[in-house]
């Protein structure tokens, strides 16, 4: 069976041609996708679009001659002063005009129109969850082929050219196959007999030899189709790495519609990040008020309910899943949590102990999003104040919890933090399964 793809390139251009330029751009087009992200609805994240880079950004080096020195000969249509070989004074130097001088004269940007896959590869570049697959890895999936020798069927694509060479020139020599030369000596050395127009035995015998040879060319073709080889493959087991990631969101009466909507565009964005560039990762929904629950992702994102607030609840309900569910010697597990900071004040020490001593030892990584009021920004002169939960957190940061905390405000701000939160760690060796 042979599969011949013949759809059209995106935009009825080279499709080399471009993935050539997004490589080469690649820097600017990234800052320029990063900034466009910043202003669009979350819902507009996957539609792909246009961005612009500067124009100097897609500039090819190349060579030139120099204004300087040497000797130039030019060709000027409608010359009625000069004659060849009259010397004509080079001009001043900075008598030229630079684009975008006093005459307003400039360049605009580079417009380039990104499909889906192409943005969000770029804007999830350099992502990642720390620590993948440090842990015992527990499935073992088919995901790929691999070499697996040779064999004498086999697709046209698949075929070894040079192993199917070699063997026809083992055949050739085993057989004792007339070398080509050989004949071409017999040829001339007849064709100079005949020229004397003389028939001698040699003559004869030489006409007899090479009658003999090409008949045993022809009975031992240079490539036969026994010395085919093709390349053969093997399904091959790989290990995947395992991971869950615990959303856990705080959806209590002190959590305002301007919070609630930061910490959706938060765990939507997290959504899109897992799901893009992870085949095994899977994602646990917990809501909590004075109780929490596992919900599914529409519960998750749109159901109106509200209450007291009691975090110890959501610990708490990791937990089970984590004990029912996820083994920590077999998955890599994360959490991130959204809460305004808000806690019963009766259950902050119950919560930093359930996150010192049961939660974070089984987490590769937990990250905490504090979301509030656009109008908690700190005023010149005034002390920031610290919610009750961030400061519990705080104190186990400082005893070398492996915890990130970031707050945001306003919705701009969820993109910087979201990519502080999960930037790729390139100074720490952590192998990354796709």
């Amino acid at each position: 069976m042979y599969i011949i793809d013949r759809r059209l390139n995106p935009g009825g251009k080279s499709l080399a041609n471009r993935q050539r330029f997004l490589r080469r751009a690649k820097a600017q087009i990234q800052r320029a996708v990063r900034q466009t992200a910043g202003d669009r609805d979350i819902t507009d994240l996957e539609r792909g679009g246009e961005v612009s880079i500067p124009a100097d950004g897609v500039r090819e080096p190349s060579f030139r001659r120099s204004g300087e020195g040497g000797v130039h000969d030019h060709i000027l249509p409608g010359n009625k002063r000069f004659v060849e070989g009259d010397t004509v004074d080079r001009p001043p130097g900075g008598g030229g005009s630079a684009a975008g001088g006093d005459n307003g004269e400039g360049e605009d940007d580079f417009r380039f129109v990104l499909t889906r896959d192409e943005f969000l590869d770029l804007f999830l570049d350099d992502l990642e969850l720390p620590d993948l697959a440090k842990r015992r890895v527990a499935t073992v999936e088919t995901q790929g082929l691999r070499r697996a020798g040779y064999t004498v069927t086999g697709s046209p694509v698949n075929l070894a050219l040079l192993r199917s060479m070699r063997n026809a020139l083992s055949r050739r020599i085993a057989m004792r196959r007339p070398k080509p030369e050989e004949l071409l000596r017999l040829q001339e050395e007849i064709a100079l007999l005949e020229k004397e127009e003389e028939t001698s035995e040699r003559l004869l015998e030489l006409r007899q030899k090479l009658e003999h040879l090409e008949a045993r060319t022809k009975r031992f073709p240079y490539i036969d189709p026994i010395d085919l080889r093709y390349r053969r493959f093997e399904p091959v087991s790989r290990p995947v790495a395992q991971a869950v990631m615990f959303c856990l969101m705080d959806v209590s009466g002190s959590m305002t519609e301007h919070m609630k909507d930061l910490a959706k565009r938060f765990y939507m964005l997290l959504y899109i990040f897992l799901t893009r560039r992870y085949k095994h990762v899977e994602i646990v929904f917990i809501r909590h008020t004075h109780e929490a629950k596992e919900v599914d992702e529409e519960t998750f994102f749109n159901s109106p309910e509200t209450g007291g607030t009691v975090v110890s609840s959501a610990l708490r309900e990791m937990q089970r899943i984590v004990e029912e569910r996820y083994s920590p010697d077999a998955w890599n597990i994360y959490a991130a949590q959204a809460s305004d900071g808000d806690n019963s004040p009766n259950d902050g020490t119950t919560s930093a102990a359930l996150l010192r001593d049961v939660i974070l030892p089984v987490c590769q990584y937990y990250a905490y999003l504090e979301v509030g009021s656009d109008s908690d920004r700190m005023q010149t002169g005034f002390i920031n104040h610290k919610t009750s939960l961030w400061q519990t957190y705080e104190t186990l940061q400082e005893q070398g919890a492996n915890l990130a905390m970031r707050k945001v405000n306003h919705r701009r701000e969820i993109y910087p933090v979201f990519r502080e939160l999960f930037r790729r760690r390139d100074a720490e060796a952590g192998a990354r399964v796709p």
